[in-house]
């Protein structure tokens, strides 16, 4: 079975896109908690309150770390997506935490994020700009198909 993890951008549906289009192949998926207030609270959940906003988001932060550490190195590929909306530092992390392990990166991005993203594109072994070339990608990983 290959395992898939999927970094990055939350507020749009593209994990569910690449599930679905995998549907019937050999692959499990994981990916970080996509509940952004979850994902954020998370630490002062667990460990406690704190009345500064920065130690609160920094508990989170580590919380969350653990996880996506641990998805990140049980998985074969790692596919990280970077969206329009906002700015995905942690994308960014996990995309080089990856690399840094030898992981096969796909990044998901559209085109205009090119320039911006040349090193964190450097280090992936393929850049797509849908979910279905994704799911493509992971067909023929897995049976050689091509699609169509």
């Amino acid at each position: 079975m290959l395992k898939i993890y999927l970094s990055g951008e939350i507020h749009t549906d593209w994990r569910e896109r690449i599930i679905a289009g995998a549907d019937g192949l050999d692959i499990s998926f994981s990916a970080p908690v996509t509940d952004h207030a979850a994902s954020d609270d998370c630490g002062v959940a667990i460990l406690g309150d704190e009345a500064d906003k920065y130690w609160h988001d920094h508990k989170g932060a580590m919380v969350n770390a653990i996880r996506t550490r641990k998805g990140i190195a049980e998985a074969d590929i790692v596919v990280v997506r970077f969206g329009d909306k906002y700015k995905q530092w942690n994308a960014a992390f996990d995309a080089g935490y990856a690399a840094a392990l030898g992981k096969s990166l796909i990044v998901l991005q559209p085109a205009e994020h090119d320039h911006a993203l040349k090193e964190v594109n450097a280090a992936a072994l393929a850049v797509a700009r849908e979910p279905e070339q994704v799911v493509d990608i992971l067909r023929y990983v897995l049976d050689g198909a091509l699609p169509g």
